[in-house]
């Protein structure tokens, strides 16, 4: 299935900028666009649409440059517990900061970050300090009792009104966040009501990607999307608002419908009425259009739920997530007719393992081939795994050295005596340089590192549990990872 697609970007980008215009001409004057899941790098969304670019958004977005401005939302509790993104392994915060350099290197402009459910967390507190610093403008919103039920509450002067307005210069507010629970909606809805205050008459949007709304309802792309969301408590569910206005049924989520109320009262204390009869009505979302091949997408959406259950118990043994989640994620790949044995490669890793008595890793190319790699006294199975999967693609015979024991014994000697490091076997980004220097006099060695690119996509899985090192640069470069909850060392401190 590996390189099939099953998704038109082009026709998704057409049909999205169009009823986005559309969207933004309905409301005068300020409109507040909340983008939903990831602006940039939406690997999610290129993992369970093959043929989906993860940047779709921020080309969407730059075609509107000269009307917006971004306004970036960050949960204070999520900096307070170095939240990452499961992705790319950077903490919520960090990735804020990663985020602006990014959206202004692309001509956009950055007006302000606020941070949410602000309580005077010594972490968001020095986070919004080194913002300022930098000359980023910090806004803070806080909790409110009851939300988001107490309606009455919520659109007063002690609700929205009590949060810190945040000054925008652009009719086209773009509202993101590192990740989910950040409270973008809170914001736009906040931002509308004290915009009202001063006399402004504003709207707000939705651009979402994730559940799909004309998708069944137990279908694996959205059973995916509360997999990569089940520690927000997200469940997908019929629009009850959407069924009774229209008769037509559609699938939104728990946090949308919940919270739809409160709109409409919002809605109607600027306009008289609400000018949405339902959470769908309220966001633009052209994703099912776009499914070209369901089964392709059916197929990959499978597969996420499975990664997500394998990270699940990983983020477990860690002691970062309740033990308890791990019953939502088997319901999940229950209700998908999907199990950890649908995904080859653990199979085939365990079974090196096994052979080997020590850790392995597999990987599964593009066309089916599962490559291994054991743990030697050189590299470790997962960098073993990455060489001799090279040396496939490029059609080198598996007794050729790839890299010269000139160019190892060097590094491994600049890790034990000189950086302290008691483990001297090379990580994959230390046998990427290495293999880089056998290239300047190896074809060979050239040819296996030509072959990066073809790994993007490809299926991955390690019988323990990997280095920061390792599970980044394999994330960098494409690889879908996943690992056994496991220690390769018996030990309570593991550093990255």
């Amino acid at each position: 299935m590996y390189g099939k697609i099953g998704f038109d970007n082009d026709k998704y980008l057409k049909l999205q900028s169009e009823h986005i215009r559309e969207r933004i001409a309905e409301f005068g004057g300020k409109l507040y666009l909340e983008f939903g899941g990831k602006l940039y790098d939406d690997n999610h969304a290129a993992r369970v649409l093959p043929g989906f670019q993860p940047d779709s958004k921020l080309r969407l977005l730059l075609e509107l440059r000269d009307q917006a401005e971004i306004v970036l939302v960050i949960n204070a509790g999520d900096i307070e517990k170095s939240k990452k993104r499961s992705d790319i392994g950077i903490t919520y915060d960090a990735d804020v900061m990663r985020l602006i350099d990014l959206f202004r290197f692309r001509g956009l402009y950055v007006g302000s970050v606020v941070i949410t459910r602000y309580e005077n967390q010594s972490a968001a507190s020095a986070f919004a300090a080194k913002l300022r610093d930098q000359g980023v403008k910090v806004y803070f919103h806080y909790p409110i009792a009851g939300y988001p039920s107490n309606v009455e509450l919520i659109v007063s002067d002690e609700g929205y009104g009590r949060n810190e307005f945040a000054e925008t210069t652009r009719p086209l507010v773009v509202v993101t966040a590192p990740g989910p629970g950040s409270g973008k909606m809170a914001v736009c809805l906040s931002q509308v009501y004290n915009e009202l205050k001063r006399g402004v008459r504003a709207g707000y949007a939705k651009f979402e990607t994730f559940p799909i709304w004309n998708l069944p309802l137990k279908h694996p792309v959205n059973i995916a999307y509360e997999a990569a969301t089940s520690d927000l408590n997200d469940v997908n569910m019929i629009d009850p608002f959407h069924l009774e206005a229209y008769g037509v049924t559609t699938v939104n989520y728990n946090r949308d419908v919940e919270i739809f109320p409160v709109l409409s009262a919002i809605f109607e204390k600027i306009y008289g009425k609400c000018p949405y009869r339902s959470p769908t009505d309220m966001g633009v979302n052209m994703a099912g259009y776009c499914i070209t091949d369901d089964e392709v997408v059916r197929k990959a959406a499978r597969q996420e739920i499975v990664r997500r259950y394998f990270e699940a118990r990983c983020a477990i043994r860690r002691g970062d997530l309740d033990k308890d989640i791990i019953f939502k994620h088997e319901l999940q790949m229950k209700q998908a007719g999907v199990s950890p044995d649908d995904r080859p490669v653990v199979a085939a890793a365990r079974a090196k393992a096994a052979a080997t008595d020590g850790p392995a890793a597999a990987i599964e190319l593009a066309d089916g081939r599962i490559i291994t790699g054991k743990t030697s006294q050189l590299l470790g199975a997962t960098s073993a795994m990455l060489v001799n999967a090279l040396k496939t693609l490029a059609n080198i015979d598996d007794a050729t050295h790839l890299i010269s024991p000139s160019v190892i014994t060097p590094i491994q000697h600049l890790k034990v005596e000189h950086l302290g490091n008691h483990n001297p076997r090379l990580h994959t980004d230390e046998v990427l340089i290495a293999l880089s220097v056998c290239a300047v006099t190896s074809p060979e060695a050239e040819r296996a590192i030509d072959q990066i690119g073809r790994l993007r996509g490809c299926e991955a899985h390690s019988t323990v549990i990997l280095s920061q090192v390792d599970e980044n640069l394999l994330k960098k470069i494409g690889v879908n990872l996943t690992t056994d909850p496991e220690y390769q060392v018996k030990k309570l401190y593991h550093k990255g």
